[in-house]
């Protein structure tokens, strides 16, 4: 099938299958190109049935990009929570600072521009560019992926073969609707094209497909063995003050969860876990520490994490230095009102479970 063939039955399939999605325009209408920005950020690692409320949500809170400009960062990184990422939450809402102060609350409408905001990358600077302006853009996620893997039955293994796919799918985005065409690739790989036991009688290629012709295509994409994650230990504090709160604060703002709230943690590093005594050093006030049995586990993307928790009371007779500590006193029943991530969910869940409610 020549390129030509196969943008127009990819068409043909889409106007005939196309998913409803929140952030999707209906057949025949007009992006929204902040509703594609905001979906494409959230998408990013993240699946569509997760994204979906997380996005209804945001537009309740913040129907317009003015409206997530001006919103409190705490709160863009509370709404976020469960997503993950919070670097994302961050680059997002200094995007739409961005966008409102230097272009007046209108986004660029290419790829080079669109590339120049913070947190948008060549994959969401292509979508964006396609599918809110229809731009022809070369639009390349892990479906897209796939399926001109299977296409062009592509052994290189990813991530090696990536500039290869993008190039071979190049040859195949047309210069008309190429936002629809954009969404319908990504729809066939979401629904048909799918990592296993892909229904290839269903798919607007299934004669041209190389893989399937080869018997191969359920093999495709190769991927490169990727190493075993390490392990990474650390020390988190829960202090409470002699009225009952805990004693919050704000990591950096550059690195792993850059501000965002924490019970107080030490260094997260590759070693064995440590004495109480060897790890206090790195508490947020002296007092008599306690060591709490058990473990918090969490996984990153690069790492799995073990923290230790220590716990310990200020009373009255420590005087009332603890309302000078680095962070902040929060009630017990507030904690849920600060965007805490998951990870120090799972601290918090942890030490509760262990000591109860003060």
């Amino acid at each position: 099938m020549r390129p030509d063939e196969l943008a127009r039955s990819m068409l043909g399939w889409y106007d005939r299958h196309r998913r409803v999605l929140p952030w999707r325009a209906p057949a025949g209408g007009t992006a929204d190109p902040y509703h594609v920005w905001l979906s494409e950020i959230m998408l990013q690692q993240t699946t569509v049935v997760t994204v979906g409320p997380y996005f209804q949500e945001f537009l309740r809170r913040w129907p317009t990009v003015a409206d997530l400009a001006a919103a409190d960062l705490d709160a863009v990184l509370h709404a976020w929570a469960g997503l993950g990422y919070y670097a994302r939450a961050r680059n997002l809402h200094k995007c739409a600072r961005v966008v409102v102060d230097r272009y007046g609350g209108r986004f660029p409408d290419n790829e080079q521009e669109l590339r120049q905001l913070p947190g948008i990358g060549a994959y969401t600077a292509a979508a964006v560019a396609a599918i809110a302006f229809d731009r022809r853009a070369t639009v390349l996620d892990g479906n897209v992926e796939r399926v001109m893997a299977r296409l062009f039955a592509v052994e290189e293994p990813l991530p090696g073969s990536k500039e290869k796919l993008r190039a071979l799918a190049d040859t195949i985005t047309p210069d008309r609707r190429p936002g629809d065409y954009a969404q319908a690739v990504m729809d066939l790989g979401a629904t048909v094209c799918t990592p296993r036991k892909p229904k290839c009688p269903q798919c607007p290629w299934h004669d041209g497909c190389a893989a399937r012709a080869a018997g191969i295509a359920e093999s495709l994409p190769r991927k490169t063995p990727k190493a075993d994650k390490p392990t990474r230990r650390g020390m988190a504090f829960w202090l409470l003050n002699p009225e009952g709160a805990v004693l919050l604060r704000r990591r950096p703002e550059n690195g792993l969860l850059g501000g965002m709230i924490e019970v107080p943690s030490g260094d997260w590093l590759e070693r064995p876990a440590q004495s109480l005594a060897a790890a206090s050093v790195q508490a947020p006030a002296a007092a008599a520490w306690r060591l709490l049995p058990g473990l918090v586990r969490h996984t990153f993307t690069h790492f799995h994490l073990e923290l230790q928790v220590a716990a310990a009371r200020l009373g009255a007779g420590d005087g009332d230095g603890w309302k000078r500590a680095d962070g902040i006193w929060v009630p017990v029943d507030r904690l849920s009102e600060h965007a805490v991530p998951t990870v120090m969910r799972k601290v918090v869940r942890h030490a509760l479970g262990s000591i109860g409610v003060p």
